[in-house]
């Protein structure tokens, strides 16, 4: 299969390559295009035929469920079987926006797209291009990441071509993603609304909207055996081809464990990266330094996150050692994906014992 790329740069303009991406998602076939967060893989979300296309595509497992993305407010009311005054609440606020709601599904929803769950996962991006997209498909968009499972989000046009190319037909180029991480997942059916993957709304953006707010264990865990009611909570994710370690500790603390750990690899012949921030990139002399942001913007620092993950993949890079970031506002995202990149290897910065799970 040849998978083309085509460009779009003004959404009235290009409008002939978006019904041309609208026609391949009715007759059945996959289109990965833009939104703000990261790269989706789409497929019209009402056909469990197409939807099969995107565990085939990426290698996805299937009990991982997806989430649907729509174009209108009122494309949620056939999807779900009750509308909490709560959920009205929220899509006026935060919509369109990096917020993925989970609702009680009805009956027009495959069991497929939702792993075989009571619920299901709705949102509605924020990008120009996914809206019109999504408005020609005429029909909700079921959509992970395009890319294969497991590895690093896509967060341009190149990055779905260097994992999906010759398993998709199309994929919409809409340039480089704002946000840069995959969005907030809420769950809406707990007994108090309960964040299952963090993302761009943050906790203190939800909980001064909503008072009480919850964040699953899962978001800073392994999942233990627990059903995944939420895309990015039961496998490792996110990773580059390069093993990751987070060291974690006070900052000064942190710097000298990783020049320690860099000379210890680097002595073995082992290629070093160094997931930096611009507090603390001059402490590196040893290794190959690539710098996330400032720990005082973590909106810029998650958003440069999986760019710079697959930055390491091209430098040849053996071993990730990543700062530990205060999971708070935005960081919280950002430790959620790197701990998972990492498949949970925490380096205690005052001990030299790797763990094989987060120690909270």
């Amino acid at each position: 299969m040849e998978t083309r790329i085509l460009r779009i740069n003004d959404i009235d303009k290009d409008c002939g390559a978006l019904l041309e991406a609208a026609k391949l998602i009715q007759a059945g076939e996959l289109v990965a295009f833009p939104t703000e967060t990261v790269y989706g893989l789409g497929a019209n979300a009402l056909n469990s035929g197409a939807v099969r296309k995107i565990f085939e595509a990426k290698g996805r497992p299937g009990d991982n469920p997806l989430i649907v993305h729509i174009s209108k407010l009122q494309d949620v009311d056939r999807l779900v079987r009750e509308l909490p005054l709560i959920a009205t609440v929220l899509m006026e606020r935060f919509w369109p926006g990096p917020l993925t709601l989970i609702l009680k599904k009805s009956s027009v929803v495959p069991d497929i797209v939702t792993a075989g769950l009571d619920t299901v996962a709705i949102r509605m991006p924020r990008h120009p291009v996914a809206l019109k997209f999504i408005e020609y498909s005429g029909v909700p968009i079921a959509a992970p990441s395009a890319n294969r499972s497991g590895h690093t989000s896509p967060t341009t046009a190149q990055h779905v071509l260097d994992d999906l190319d010759g398993r998709i037909p199309l994929i919409l180029d809409g340039g480089k993603c704002e946000v840069g991480l995959e969005s907030t997942v809420l769950d809406l059916t707990a007994d108090v609304p309960t964040i299952l993957r963090p993302g761009g709304v943050t906790y203190e953006m939800l909980t001064q909207l909503l008072g009480e707010v919850e964040i699953d264990s899962g978001a800073l865990k392994p999942l233990e055996g627990r059903l995944a009611k939420s895309p990015g909570m039961k496998y490792v994710h996110y990773a580059p081809r390069a093993q990751v370690v987070v060291v974690r500790g006070q900052i000064d603390e942190m710097i000298k464990k990783i020049n320690e750990l860099t000379q210890e690899y680097m002595e073995q012949g082992v290629t070093v990266g160094i997931l930096a921030t611009c507090e603390t990139k001059d402490h590196y002399k040893e290794g190959k330094v690539l710098v996330l942001g400032s720990r005082t913007q973590p909106a810029i620092m998650a958003s440069n996150l999986f760019s710079a993950l697959r930055q390491f993949d091209d430098m040849g890079v053996n071993i990730v050692l990543a700062e530990w970031i205060e999971p708070k506002d935005e960081g919280l995202a950002i430790m959620n994906r790197m701990l998972r990149a990492a498949a949970f290897r925490v380096v205690d910065a005052e001990s030299s014992t790797v763990g094989g799970g987060f120690r909270g």
